[in-house]
């Protein structure tokens, strides 16, 4: 089998996914992906830069745990400052990030299903197509709760059917819960569907190579964007080790884990 027949090949599931969704009666052009992430991408990039202006090392030392740097054998503090503003960083940046993939998301099926933001409890997206109403709550990747936010979830779903079918008790509700990215083998879920990656794409889209249409507009301005965090990155950097060596370090230029653990862990006196 060549490259093309296997890109042209649809796998069971879309084609199962494609047959649900049926015929879509409008379709999402190019040209409205890169004008909905030329207006809104920026936002991504601000809030990621004031994340960072904003932080102070004291909030950065009180929110990571300091035995767990420890554990990894970090001995200088340009190391131990960097490794605790990295993972800060990436925690916002998935939070903001998935935030921008949500509204994207609603975006598509606003054009491709008139589909419209949900006001039921922790339900996301709502629309019509193929005589049936579909409830979403989106996610960013799949592994994204545990057990509990998982049955609050499936309690949000079965309130929000519940009150649909006040007003029609005939409705034909399929509850999703549709991740940006990843993939879920058994998306049938019993209570809902997991549809996640592609397939999650394709169902708001009806386009099953739209998940791979949306990677190119994403880039837009980024080059730009991120040599001003860098420049700003580096600047924190500084500042916290600084910090860091007057409050955390002993008279010999070592980490004092001792001081650092009491700093965030200690109970007020």
């Amino acid at each position: 089998m060549t490259n093309s027949e296997r890109r042209e090949r649809k796998s069971p599931e879309i084609e199962n996914l494609l047959k649900r969704v049926g015929p879509t009666a409008k379709i999402i052009t190019d040209e409205q992906v890169v004008t909905f992430v030329r207006n809104n991408i920026g936002a991504f990039h601000d809030k990621r830069l004031e994340s960072l202006q904003k932080l102070k090392l004291d909030r950065l030392l009180r929110r990571k745990n300091p035995y767990l740097f420890k554990s990894k054998n970090i001995t200088t503090i340009g190391e131990c400052v960097k490794s605790l503003l990295d993972a800060y960083l990436s925690s916002q940046e998935e939070t903001l990030f998935g935030n921008f993939l949500e509204n994207l998301a609603i975006y598509v099926a606003m054009q491709v299903h008139e589909g419209w933001k949900s006001t039921a409890t922790g339900i996301d997206l709502e629309f019509v197509n193929n005589q049936t109403r579909y409830l979403v709550s989106i996610k960013s990747g799949p592994n994204w709760g545990n057990s509990s936010q998982i049955n609050k979830m499936k309690e949000n779903f079965k309130n929000a059917q519940k009150l649909i079918r006040q007003n029609n008790i005939h409705t034909h509700i399929v509850s999703v819960n549709g991740c940006c990215y990843g993939r879920d083998n058994k998306p049938d879920k019993g209570d809902y569907f997991k549809w996640c990656g592609q397939e999650f794409w394709t169902l708001i889209s009806g386009d099953e190579s739209f998940y791979t249409r949306i990677i190119e507009p994403l880039g837009t301005d980024a080059k730009q964007r991120n040599e001003r965090f860098h420049k700003n990155y580096a600047a924190v950097i500084n500042r916290f080790t600084n910090e860091f060596s007057q409050m955390f370090c002993d008279e010999s230029g070592n980490i004092d884990w001792e001081s650092l653990v009491k700093f965030s862990s200690q109970k007020n006196q």
